[in-house]
């Protein structure tokens, strides 16, 4: 499983691009944090991957727990998510929308 690790400065929507990403080869994909900020920017990088899975007919399941890291030459305790892709067997409405234009357009020709 694919470890993604979060800090205070981590930009929410490029996490959430990477959370996508790995949940469109595999189906779960772990997230670490330490510390108060690094925990917000994960929830919230989660939060905003959850629109990107869902349009791909996917949902979304976050299993938190800790996680034991080793930075430098001390441990740490941090925060954990795993996130987990089950299947909906349906893709968003703007996805089925633009594929019944495509096509349309493909039958007009």
């Amino acid at each position: 499983m694919e470890v993604l690790k979060v800090s205070h400065t981590s930009a929410p929507n490029k996490v959430a691009g990477a959370i996508a990403g790995v949940l469109s080869k595999t189906d779960e994909v772990e997230l670490q944090a330490i510390g108060a900020g690094a925990v917000n920017q994960a929830v919230k990088a989660i939060a905003i991957a959850k629109r990107f899975v869902e349009a791909k007919g996917k949902e979304i399941y976050v299993i938190p727990g800790f996680v034991e890291v080793e930075v430098g030459s001390e441990k740490r305790t941090g925060i954990k998510f795993k996130v987990v892709a089950k299947s909906t067997g349906q893709e968003s409405e703007e996805k089925s929308e633009e594929e019944a234009e495509a096509k349309n357009v493909s039958s007009e020709q």
